[in-house]
């Protein structure tokens, strides 16, 4: 038995005429979605760079990327960046330090042991988490993680605003992503694989360390880059519960602000349109259009790098 190659075939459907008039317009349609897509990240991109160009105008790059202070609302105004950059950074580590385990623990189970049955119960129900309103998960750590879980333990020191509340919550609401992608590509990985190991003598969590989990390396790295960009877009959560207080500082019981913790708050008027102040609104979003980018690139190396082809 041949397989066809996958070349040939495309270049055939390439030549193949519609037998029908509807085709043609399916064909049109799916053709101006993925325009319509690529249009649109165009202008995004276009509007940040050109408004982030008017910044710049009035800011120098050392002042953005070399100070250490984020002030451009009050007197004496300071636009470093490493303030929220910082803040970022601080909840989306606590936030990986608290999903991580718990995700990829999840995915094992449902994906080597347990039943049928079970695994069609808890993964909707753990995929449900995804569709809770962000604002709700934020009000959540505002009042319950911080008053009544963390307040009994660390005592009044902490702040009503703070970053572990919100790493809590954001470690909630990115552990439907790291659970179900490598449970997913961990379930890909071919039977014949675990039963050559169970016949050399493997248990069963020795098949999943040893076996299943490298095998599924390139999805699972692929599902935590993911869950740290959702994490680094972020805004109700970090805005509401983490606070609105820029500073550096590795202590997750203080106050800071996000990038987009800081987005939102000149969105929502405390600056003049026009202004300076204003336009540092883009040149934040630049800067983490930039690492989400990053992010994904990552994520792609990494999926190509350890990606494994069964047949």
């Amino acid at each position: 038995m041949t397989v066809a190659d996958p070349g040939d075939m495309n270049k055939a459907l390439k030549k193949r005429q519609f037998s029908r008039p509807g085709e043609s317009v399916i064909l049109f349609v799916i053709t101006l979605c993925a325009a319509v897509s690529l249009v649109t990240t165009v202008l995004i991109v276009a509007v940040l760079v050109r408004e982030s160009a008017t910044f710049f105008q009035h800011v120098s790059f050392a002042e953005f990327f070399l100070e250490t202070e984020w002030q451009p609302l009050f007197e004496p105004v300071s636009f470093g960046i490493w303030e929220l950059v910082a803040g970022t950074l601080l909840v989306t580590f606590w936030a990986l330090v608290f999903a991580v385990p718990v995700g990829l623990a999840t995915a094992v189970y449902l994906s080597e042991y347990a039943n049928s049955t079970t695994r069609k119960v808890l993964k909707p129900l753990l995929e449900a988490l995804a569709g809770v309103p962000t604002v709700v998960y934020a009000y959540f750590a505002l009042t319950f993680i911080t008053q009544d879980l963390l307040r009994p333990v660390f005592g009044a020191e902490v702040n009503v605003f703070n970053a572990l509340a919100a790493s809590i919550m954001l470690a909630v609401m990115i552990l439907p992503t790291i659970a179900s992608i490598s449970e997913d590509a961990m379930s890909s990985v071919p039977r014949d694989l675990r039963e050559a190991a169970y016949g050399l003598g493997a248990t069963r969590l020795e098949v999943t360390i040893r076996v299943v989990f490298p095998a599924a390396l390139s999805g699972i790295i692929a599902a935590i880059l993911l869950a740290i960009a959702r994490v680094v877009g972020e805004t109700m959560i970090v805005a509401i519960a983490a606070g609105s207080t820029p500073q550096l500082t590795a202590n997750p019981l203080d106050g800071v602000q996000t990038m987009t913790g800081f987005m939102l708050q000149v969105g929502l008027g405390d600056a003049a349109r026009g202004t300076v102040d204003y336009q540092s609104l883009f040149a934040v979003g630049m800067m983490l259009f930039l690492i989400t980018l990053a992010f994904n690139v990552v994520a792609h190396f990494f999926v190509r790098r350890y990606r494994e082809e069964y047949e």
